[in-house]
């Protein structure tokens, strides 16, 4: 089966052909006394050089999963089982100890979820985006400040704060800072994991504001992790969608939002409001995220698909092109949806 790969028009978007970042039948296991769970099952995506993709999906579907296996910074009990990334001609999975510490934040950097966890409570911010350049070799001590001091500038914080600790920052702030620290070697891919989870509206939108100006300025790609699809469809180029461990729909923004084909993504596009618009109810998915211990067999969203019939508890739908650029895992548009 082919796998789903950026094929994003040139000529519109004017991305090489060769992606920067190609993630192909990736697994990652929990082993727990009562069995593996399955958190990560065969996903598969590429990201192209400037390119924002969004990775969308419950609470527990895997996004986070997935972005800590791209930079090999699973804890126990998590095991990355199968697969491979590769970054340009590397596969980071291959990667030895030293080849992963210099390829951390140099080549891919990340945004963690929580500001307040993510920096050391005890050392100043500005020492923290200091002891990123010095320890890749970037810069002497003085020309790290320097560099540091540039970078508060950049992510909209006054240079005076260089010397405060993250205590002394509002959350907006420890935000900026986080990504300031993540900018300092300049990156070519960025991931940011739910980025402005604990902001508040005004300063979420400040920060998204921030993050899009950050990337016209410099160029670099984004995989862009959230269970917000009203954050995505603004920043993102192209939207996958995660259920139960797996890829199930991936599409431009624009057909994400505009036409979304699985029943998750019409369930999940159904449960936030429009600020435009004529005034409509919203919906939820019925049922439950399933257990990856155990989870269902054949499509692992029949038992909450209004669509389902006998056959699909059956057989697993294949990741198709359904349109040009447009995958859908889902047996509504298979030849086993079409028979049944």
């Amino acid at each position: 089966m082919a796998t789903p790969s950026s094929r994003l028009r040139e000529s519109e978007h004017n991305y090489p052909a060769e992606p920067l970042l190609r993630v192909r039948d990736l697994h990652v296991h929990y082993l727990t006394p009562r069995g593996p769970v399955r958190a990560v099952d065969g996903v598969s995506f590429d990201i192209s050089r400037g390119e924002v993709l969004g990775l969308a999906g419950e609470s527990g579907c895997g996004k986070s999963t997935v972005a800590q296996a791209l930079l090999r910074i699973l804890q126990p009990p998590a095991v990355i089982t199968g697969g491979e990334v590769h970054f340009g001609d590397r596969d980071i999975l291959e990667m030895s100890d030293d080849e992963l510490a210099r390829f951390r934040w140099k080549d891919v950097s990340m945004v963690f979820q929580s500001a307040m966890n993510a920096l050391n409570p005890v050392i100043t911010v500005g020492e923290q985006i200091e002891d990123v350049i010095i320890a890749h070799g970037a810069m002497g001590k003085l020309e790290a400040r320097q560099r540091a001091a540039d970078l508060l500038d950049i992510v909209g914080i006054e240079r005076n704060r260089l010397d405060a600790y993250p205590h002394q920052l509002s959350g907006g702030m420890r935000q900026r800072a986080v990504i300031a620290i993540a900018l300092a070697l300049n990156p070519p891919l960025m991931i940011m994991d739910e980025p402005t989870t604990a902001l508040d509206v005004v300063v979420q939108k400040e920060i998204m504001s921030q993050i899009d100006e950050l990337k016209r300025q410099l160029g670099f790609s984004i995989l862009f992790i959230t269970h917000d699809l009203s954050l995505l469809v603004e920043i993102s180029t192209r939207i996958a969608i995660m259920y139960a461990g797996q890829i199930v729909e991936l599409a431009s923004a624009r057909d994400i939002f505009e036409r979304p084909l699985h029943p998750y993504t019409q369930g999940l596009m159904s449960s936030f409001p429009s600020l435009t618009g004529q005034t409509e109810a919203l919906t939820g998915i019925p049922g439950a995220p399933p257990n990856l211990l155990q989870p269902p067999s054949g499509c692992r969203f029949h038992p909450r698909c209004q669509h389902c019939k006998p056959i699909f508890t059956k057989i697993v739908p294949p990741l198709v092109e359904v349109e040009r650029d447009h995958w859908v895992a889902c047996h509504l548009y298979t030849d086993v949806g079409v028979r049944a």
